[in-house]
């Protein structure tokens, strides 16, 4: 049975997920660290096993949306969209908007390493709440979670078709240009909890964009997204021509 304050805690999240469980108790394992099992020797289980149930199901629902959102998309297409979708980067970032660190059980070590901040963990402590929902109730109230809390991911993928412009140039520049994309990071800022990050993109030694984002990730997807919507506007313009090497 839970405190009354873990109870109200939990049911602010509910809140923010969109769903009601039958079964609090689920919610709250899902938030369990193995490190409050560990080293309390508490007679609770964590959330180990829902994060690998977690990751299944997730997996399935992002699948089937892009499957029927587009319905000409190759199979190769597909996988890179679902892959933009449910990489660790993304699933911390998600988990970062709902405030999943608030409301996580940590041992004392995961609290000392700012464990609450960790990607990894935010992850698959997102990937343990999908499995919560789908074992409280059905896979449809899974999928209205899912879409629910991907909404500005889905949305991008809806307006752009895709998300990894990194994998889309690297294709581009080693076709056009038999070289990869060059990507550093130039500038951070920012406190820990809130870093802001520059990077810079270049081809043979020429920088030829930047991109800003709340990782390096984010900002090397911004950076590549620039570059390659520039060569797309020459190609149609005068098809395509090398970069500057000068």
């Amino acid at each position: 049975m839970l405190a009354d304050e873990r109870t109200a805690e939990l049911t602010k999240l509910e809140l923010a997920l969109g769903y009601r469980f039958r079964r609090l108790d689920l919610l709250n394992q899902a938030l369990t660290h193995k490190s409050v099992v560990h080293e309390r020797s508490v007679c609770t289980q964590h959330n180990e096993r829902l994060e690998f149930l977690g990751d299944a199901v997730l997996e399935l629902v992002i699948s089937d949306y892009c499957f029927t959102r587009f319905p000409g998309s190759a199979e190769g297409e597909l996988s890179k969209l679902r892959a933009a979708l449910v990489n660790e980067g993304n699933l911390a970032r998600i988990a970062r908007r709902l405030d999943l660190g608030s409301y996580l059980l940590l041992g004392r070590g995961e609290e000392h390493t700012r464990g609450r901040a960790k990607p990894s963990l935010l992850a698959d402590t997102l990937e343990a709440i999908i499995a919560a929902v789908y074992l409280d109730g059905t896979l449809e109230d899974v999928y209205h979670v899912v879409v629910r809390c991907f909404l500005e991911e889905l949305e991008t993928i809806r307006n752009d078709g895709h998300m990894d412009y990194k994998s889309d140039l690297q294709e581009y520049t080693q076709e056009k240009f038999g070289c990869v994309p060059l990507y550093t990071v130039v500038r951070e800022y920012g406190p820990d909890h809130e870093k802001v990050f520059e990077v810079q993109l270049a081809i043979r030694h020429h920088v030829q964009g930047v991109g800003i984002g709340k990782s390096k990730k984010e900002a090397e997807q911004a950076a590549a997204r620039q570059v390659l919507e520039h060569f797309k506007v020459q190609e149609s313009v005068a098809g395509a021509s090398e970069p500057r090497t000068d």
